[in-house]
């Protein structure tokens, strides 16, 4: 049914060593959409994606691809579903143009070759050998032949790591087009630029959950809240010159954020306040709360 979730996650658990590394989580993507799933390093997304693509076989809880089963079914599934690993999965010793052209074969009605190289400027190393590429070449490589065959569903683990900015956008343009296309597009980035440029639904995880989900504008808080980030002496209660309904916090000494209904009220406020003290401030910028912003407030602004 056109309507039916492309992927369909429910209580997944996966454990490693007794250790949950995916603890209960739930997701749905569907056709048509691009759905990022944001997360710290060892929050579990890997592993939830490789369940997906049936590497993984999931401990409790079920995974439904297109309706299916991912390992029961994954002779089923091979030709409908994309796959683009984190490590590229590329085989080394072949050229970068017979790899992709063997890759083609394997399907009944794949993009066209030309076209396809073209859009991700595959032309310039074509004939240079998997091992010989940069990382940035072997990410293009790799979502070439993760779309080539023309894929319901496609999986994306960090599809424009270790790109220039040329190449990053070539590729943000592809995705667009296959979301146009009505596939269902699963991402996984660090990029917070990323997620926000391309997603219609992003889900946050950290400890093997989904903690938040929801449209870009959803998370973002789209009313009038605003972001306000100081620079001054350290230590300072700055809730007492701004009274209630603005959160502000310190997350390094001297630098504050100020977050809520920021308007030129508030920085005059602020600005009266410091200056009784004779207290200067070297950086005050107001901007919109961004979705790294709404990243760190929910997973933390220390290193794990």
């Amino acid at each position: 049914m056109p309507d039916s979730p492309a992927l369909e996650i429910s209580g997944l658990v996966k454990r490693y060593g007794g250790r949950a590394v995916v603890d209960g989580l739930d997701l749905v993507a569907r056709p048509g959409e691009v759905t990022a799933v944001l997360g710290p390093n060892g929050a579990g997304k890997t592993t939830t994606i490789e369940c997906c693509e049936g590497l993984r076989q999931a401990d409790e809880g079920t995974v439904r691809v297109l309706g299916r089963d991912p390992l029961v079914d994954a002779a089923e599934l091979r030709p409908r579903v994309g796959v683009m690993l984190q490590d590229g999965g590329l085989p080394t010793g072949i050229r970068a143009q017979d790899m992709l052209a063997h890759v083609a074969r394997m399907y009944a009605d794949p993009r066209d070759l030309g076209e396809l190289t073209e859009r991700l400027g595959l032309g310039s190393f074509g004939r240079t050998t998997v091992r010989r590429l940069s990382g940035g070449q072997r990410q293009r490589l790799a979502l070439a032949a993760a779309i080539v065959g023309r894929p319901e569903l496609v999986f994306l683990d960090e599809p424009s790591a270790g790109m220039d900015p040329q190449s990053r956008h070539a590729v943000w343009d592809l995705v667009r087009e296959l979301r146009d296309e009505g596939v269902a597009v699963v991402l996984t980035t660090h990029l917070m630029d990323e997620a926000e440029d391309l997603a219609d639904h992003v889900a946050v995880i950290d400890q093997g959950r989904v903690i938040a989900q929801g449209s870009v504008r959803d998370l973002v808080s789209d009313g009038d809240d605003h972001t306000l980030r100081l620079d001054a002496s350290p230590g300072l209660d700055l809730g007492a010159a701004l009274g209630d309904g603005l959160a502000v916090t310190e997350p390094s000494p001297g630098s504050y954020v100020v977050v809520g209904a920021v308007g030129p009220t508030t920085v005059a406020a602020l600005t009266a306040w410091l200056a009784e003290r004779d207290v200067l401030a070297t950086r005050l910028t107001v901007g919109r709360r961004t979705l790294e912003d709404v990243f760190l407030d929910l997973t933390g602004r220390q290193l794990r």
